[in-house]
């Protein structure tokens, strides 16, 4: 059996006395680079061991941070305990900063159990509530992962899933300024998610991207912006959001579809080569975000 809270804490004072690269870390001095350079790291989804895999490899051969994200959702495929496994592992195996995040978490104790497996960073998917209540249960999360060097995630606003139309959005959608001001200011949290028109899953129609509360939102808090929904938002779009406020972009639909689009045009024949091929097709995709978030700008030296 693994023990992770000793290497958690080993983890959090790396980070604080210098990074160590080559060990997981929390997000606050990589979101800090993106705010003050203008770019976003990418936030990749992982549901099995190749994908982690691949999502690993490409951050290390581009010796470039990566934020290696576990979705709740996702308990079918793969269970937290394994999550955390693969997540330690992989993350330590190479000599880049690595995130790794509870995606969309809603059950305080599976995220209560994610922080003591050693995630480094994880969110709390409440927006669905009142802001009273998202307001609560933030701050429930960070009083348990704050004093154990975790870091946290809130969302504020709705953003759409599976084959959402947004082509003919209206300002409901979107996450208001003064909702996200206020919610920042009485949690502290250390990352915030907004809605300014993106959706997760495919798209039916074309996203309208709101950059101006995208740019209202940004210029009135210092905490980091998270975008959700980033697959098949466009590449003008997701760089535009990079270079204009958003710390972070989470990635999944994407990648599933590019392995499934490797596999089918390399026609493999054996068992082998549709997991080599799936691969390469997420390798690609992540080396195409890479270059559309200018992820490039991440200074090591920090």
């Amino acid at each position: 059996m693994i023990c992770y809270n000793n290497r958690k804490i080993l983890k959090y004072k790396c980070l604080e006395y210098g990074g160590c690269i080559g060990m997981l870390i929390t997000s606050k001095k990589i979101f800090q680079e993106t705010r003050k350079r203008r770019f976003a790291i990418p936030a990749v989804n992982f549901f099995d061991q190749l994908s982690i895999k691949a999502y690993t490899e490409v951050a290390e051969e581009l010796n470039l941070p990566i934020i290696l994200e576990y979705a709740e959702s996702h308990g079918n495929y793969l269970s937290l305990d394994e999550a955390g496994v693969l997540g330690n592992f992989y993350g330590e195996q190479v000599k880049v900063p690595v995130v790794l995040h509870l995606d969309h978490g809603s059950n305080v104790g599976l995220i209560k159990r994610a922080i003591d497996m050693g995630f480094t960073s994880v969110m709390i998917d409440a927006s669905q509530e009142s802001l009273e209540k998202n307001i609560e249960k933030t701050k429930e999360i960070i009083a348990y992962a704050h004093p154990r060097g975790v870091t946290v995630e809130a969302e504020i606003g709705h953003v759409g899933t599976g084959m959402t139309d947004l082509s003919a959005a209206d300002d409901s959608i979107y996450t208001s300024v003064t909702d996200a001001v206020n919610l920042a200011k009485a949690t502290g949290v250390d990352s915030l998610a907004i809605s300014i028109g993106t959706a997760h899953g495919s798209y039916s129609g074309t996203p309208i991207i709101n950059f101006d509360r995208l740019e209202e939102i940004a210029a009135s808090m210092a905490t980091p912006l998270v975008l959700h929904g980033g697959s098949s938002s466009g590449d003008d779009n997701l760089e535009r959001c990079a270079l204009n406020g958003i710390s972070k972009i989470n990635i999944f639909t994407d990648f599933v579809l590019a392995a499934r689009d490797s596999v089918k045009q390399a026609d493999p024949q054996s068992y082998f080569e549709i997991k080599n091929f799936a691969k390469q097709g997420m390798k690609d995709c992540l080396r195409h975000y890479y270059k559309v978030f200018h992820t490039e700008k991440y200074n090591f030296s920090v």
